[in-house]
């Protein structure tokens, strides 16, 4: 019993010892971090910047304090603020002569989003420098974004996808019916199509014209793009495409000008030093997107102008989150946030960065009220990402001035509810039965699950859309000074291209945040002026404790198992805790 004990006792301390040790290292690994951060550095001479176009890109990308502890790249996604940032930078840093783009299998949220790193990376070849590409396979995305470099280069053995574009939507009805469930809708909004993935089996004609246009519209803007920079007309490129050159011996990629040569990775250093003008075999100096946070930049004088991020599908709370981990527009959060900037006397103007396909409708009304109130003391600008549309365009509507890429996706002006009948997989398939007591005529509306609504319920439910939806006319009516007959016949839930939404009125500009940010200066009357994004992202204490949640693991895994499928199975599966009106529109265009 005494040796018990004994080995007992040590069993605890080494528990003990090997807890604090951790415990040091961990503090260790972030006191390293936060200094690392905190220290801005400057690069050496004949730099060259490293942009690695794999893994994802999103519109803001939260650093992972998990893998920099446990010796990872220490970023879980890569966000378009850092990629843009780093090219700003990296065009006014004298050292860095030039960009190699190593392109790999990227998985972007949107063209728009690639669009506004080409027009960046042309930005940086005005000030005399270079970019080099070299892929051993070119998505079709990375291609549209590599293209810009001075010599582009190809495996031997590689590929570069080009097959033009396609948009898939998948319905869902067919496979709820099998299991006794299915959608009452009410809605408003000829081309609102959202709901169709649960309530159709097949594009309605509204949607088809309307998705027809814009990846028409987007492949037009690919095609010019890649046209003028590879000087290979737009007709070729589209007959190319029609014959699916994908496949084709790399050696054609050459003849058709799409790449400059064919060379093995291991030669791509000797061509990084030729533009260098330094040996083939001399060490390269490289800085790569994460390393560029820390390069000294111009230093911050004049007044401070916010840059407000807002992304993600818009929910009212964070208990109505759509899916848990994924980053949403929390509407009570977002207003506090707003009311701050309001308050705080340092921030002259607000740029709203937005890239939402909508959501809450409630929501967004709360959102708009509180930018009329800031617009009452500073400039709003809204500069839209990938998407600004339904709810993401309702936030929007009311802003001074509203810059958008050619491709963003905007619009959709309409709602719609939609309310689950189980009654037929309770009652039939599950033999549960129902009884009922009650007060009033419709004292059993809400939360029933033993029968659809009825003629007269649904006809109640349809008149309380109609109200939401002249709401939102009219607040994009009163936002863009036009008159609710002029904005009901560009509305009805149609999404429009940024380009085509500029000819109806519904943006002032297009182009990218450095645009809105000028716009902002402008009216807010500024020469000279800085920018500081807000919020916060989250610091490495709040991420270490979601990184223990049970519940972050498990959504990361169903993420990986259902991929595309997993957010409509999620949006059904939280329909219940979210604002029963919805600005909208589908969470993946699916074009590809």
């Amino acid at each position: 019993m005494k040796d018990f004990f004994k080995y007992m006792a040590a069993t605890v301390v080494g528990i003990l010892v090997f807890t604090v040790v951790v415990g040091v290292i961990g503090a260790m690994s972030i006191v390293g971090m936060i200094a690392s951060e905190s220290s801005a550095k400057d690069v050496s001479d004949n730099t060259v910047m490293v942009l690695d176009l794999s893994g994802s890109l999103e519109e803001r990308a939260e650093e992972s304090v998990k893998d920099q502890i446990l010796g990872g790249t220490g970023i879980s996604a890569m966000g378009l603020d850092d990629v843009l940032s780093a090219i700003k930078k990296a065009k006014a840093n004298d050292k860095i002569k030039g960009i190699y783009i190593e392109a790999g299998m990227l998985s972007s949220d949107s063209y728009a989003s690639l669009q506004a790193i080409r027009n960046a990376l042309l930005d940086f070849k005005k000030n005399g420098k270079w970019i080099i590409a070299y892929g051993d396979v070119y998505t079709q995305g990375t291609y549209y974004v590599a293209s810009v470099a001075d010599k582009v280069f190809l495996n031997p053995s590689g590929q570069v996808d080009w097959h033009g574009l396609a948009a898939q939507p998948m319905f869902y009805k067919d496979l709820m019916a099998k299991f006794g469930v299915k959608m009452q809708l009410a809605k408003v909004g000829t081309y609102k199509s959202m709901p169709e993935m649960y309530t159709a089996d097949k594009m309605s004609d509204a949607n088809r014209e309307q998705v027809t246009a814009y990846i028409n519209g987007i492949w037009e803007n690919i095609c010019k793009g890649v046209s003028e920079s590879r000087k290979i007309s737009v007709a070729d490129l589209n007959r190319y495409a029609d014959d699916f050159i994908s496949l084709n011996d790399p050696k054609d990629f050459v003849k058709f000008k799409f790449v400059d040569k064919l060379i093995y990775t291991d030669e791509i250093k000797a061509e990084i030093n030729k533009m260098l003008k330094e040996d083939a075999d001399a060490s390269i100096n490289t800085v790569n997107i994460a390393g560029m946070k820390s390069v000294k930049s111009e230093k911050s004088e004049g007044e401070e102008i916010a840059v407000y991020y807002a992304y993600g599908s818009i929910v009212d709370s964070e208990a109505s989150g759509v899916m848990s981990q994924e980053h949403n527009i929390v509407g009570n959060k977002v207003c506090k946030d707003l009311k701050n900037l309001m308050e705080d006397d340092n921030v002259k103007a607000v740029v709203l960065r937005i890239n939402s396909g909508g959501g809450s409708a409630y929501a967004s009304e709360q959102m708009w009220r509180y930018i009329e109130l800031l617009k009452k003391k500073k400039p709003v600008v809204v500069s839209m990402g990938g998407m600004a549309a339904s709810g993401g365009y309702y936030i929007s509507s009311g802003a001074n001035w509203i810059v958008a890429e050619p491709t963003t996706l905007t619009g959709s002006i309409g709602i719609f509810g939609m309310f689950p009948d189980v009654s037929e997989l309770l009652t039939q398939k599950l033999g549960v039965k129902f009884d009922e007591v009650k007060t009033n005529k419709h004292s059993g509306f809400w939360g029933t699950m033993s029968r659809p609504f009825t003629e007269e319920e649904m006809a109640y439910l349809e008149r309380y859309i109609e109200r939401g939806y002249d709401l939102f006319r009219s607040r994009v009516a009163q936002g863009r000074r036009m008159s609710v007959e002029a904005v009901e016949k560009i509305a009805q839930g149609h999404v429009w291209l940024g380009q085509d939404a500029l000819k109806i009125k519904l943006v002032d500009e297009l182009g990218g945040l450095d645009k809105a940010v000028a716009k902002a200066a402008e009216l807010a009357k500024l020469k000279e002026y800085h920018t500081a994004s807000y919020p916060g992202k989250a610091d490495w204490m709040d991420q270490l404790m979601n990184t223990v949640s049970g519940d972050s693991y498990i959504d990361s895994k169903m993420r990986e198992t259902f991929g595309e499928y997993y957010e409509p199975l999620m949006f059904l599966k939280t329909l219940n805790t979210q604002n029963a009106i919805q600005a909208r529109i589908p969470f993946d265009i699916n074009v590809k």
